[in-house]
């Protein structure tokens, strides 16, 4: 019996079709010392699985998952602190730093997403974070956080070779990653999407309501029909039944790409380049997950696409009724780095490591590609959030 019902909540994924790119970072050495030759050959596969996919996982990347279900559990804890308490550390205002109750954001316009969020914007003192009620949050989420930096520098090392630039080209244009906000808008967000357990009084989807209607007849012919305002509003609110809840709207990244580590699979889905079709994206335990944002997309005149993803409610009881936590770390150039499309180079000759000391000479730049430089990282970010959490 449970046999059966395994496999009729068996679903296919893009892992289990193996159509999502797997990359080994295996051997890639640090930031600080790569090992060229490794480093390149990443950056050849990532550079491929961005163009052609938008997604990628990657495996063997450093980063201990003993630490990562450490501050799953300091956000559980956060989670269960009384209302009063997590509302001191509400996200506010044009500040993104802080804690994100559920359904304050509204990623596609419309539904709420059903998770706890918290948002980390800067590793340094002034940050406001949880101490008080939960020792050890900030030392052990400011670790994790580190780590994922080291990682997305390195990335941004390889994203660099694989374009055929300069070797720091990327990180010269993110040298302020977790330094705070005034500096960049990079972002280490914790989530928990609660198990969403129905009939129980206790979850937070918002049931539809019933509504009738009673008509006198002034006439000798009965008419059975609705009235069209009737019909008109019956549309209106099974429309908002549909979109009223969520475990995150459909939306593209705003930045260069993101790490994503989750622990479990909980309903993530992604259109991939040229496919108006959701494809659920499944779990492979250990690896991160990496997807292009809208920035980079800019930067590479769309031939890298930012990939559009959700997080549904799973039909799936087994996988609905269990919690999900996740690690999404938003790496975004620096606030006054202009975004204008790189002008790519012709030839793969300097698309060595061996090359990194070399300065690019930049082709004068046309007349169009400056004039579509009208805004920075900032400000695209800002308009982006106040689209995200419009009322």
């Amino acid at each position: 019996m449970l046999k059966n019902k395994a496999c009729e909540e068996k679903v296919d994924t893009l892992l289990s079709k193996s159509q999502i790119p797997i990359i080994d970072l295996a051997h890639c050495g640090t930031e600080e010392c790569p090992i060229r030759s490794v480093v390149n050959r990443v950056g050849h596969q990532l550079h491929k699985a961005l163009s052609e996919k938008g997604i990628a996982l990657l495996v063997n990347h450093g980063i201990s998952e003993d630490k990562m279900k450490q501050v799953y559990g300091h956000l559980d804890d956060f989670c269960k602190l009384a209302d009063g308490t997590k509302e001191t550390y509400l996200r506010k205002g044009e500040t993104n730093h802080g804690y994100i109750k559920p359904g304050q954001e509204r990623f596609d316009g419309k539904s709420k997403d059903l998770r706890h969020t918290y948002n980390i914007c800067t590793l340094k003192q002034d940050g406001q974070l949880p101490d008080e009620p939960l020792p050890g949050f900030r030392e052990h989420v400011s670790d994790l956080a580190t780590d994922f930096k080291r990682l997305s520098a390195l990335l941004l090392q390889a994203l660099a070779a694989g374009m055929e630039l300069p070797y720091g080209y990327f990180l010269e244009k993110h040298r302020h990653i977790l330094d705070g906000e005034g500096e960049n808008q990079s972002t280490f967000r914790l989530l928990y999407y609660p198990p969403l357990i129905e009939d129980d009084g206790k979850n937070e989807l918002l049931r539809g309501t019933c509504k009738y209607s009673q008509q006198r007849c002034t006439k000798d012919e009965i008419d059975l029909s609705l009235p069209e305002d009737y019909r008109a509003k019956a549309r209106e609110l099974e429309d908002e039944d549909e979109q009223q809840v969520t475990r995150c709207g459909a939306h593209c990244d705003y930045g260069t790409f993101t790490l994503l580590a989750q622990d479990s699979e909980g309903g993530l889905e992604v259109k991939l380049p040229g496919t108006d079709r959701w494809k659920r994206v499944g779990h492979l335990p250990g690896a991160i997950l990496i997807n292009a944002g809208e920035l980079l997309s800019t930067w590479t005149g769309e031939k890298i696409g930012a990939l559009e993803h959700r997080v549904i409610i799973p039909q799936e009881e087994t996988i609905r009724t269990r919690g999900r936590h996740s690690l999404a770390f938003f790496v975004h150039p620096d606030n006054c780095i202009s975004i204008a499309p790189i002008d790519l180079p012709a030839s793969s000759s300097s698309n060595s490591l061996d090359s990194d000391e070399k300065k690019s000479k930049g082709r004068k730049k046309s007349f169009k590609t400056a004039k579509s430089k009208i805004y920075n990282a900032y400000q695209h970010v800002q308009r982006r959030f106040k689209e995200t959490y419009a009322s």
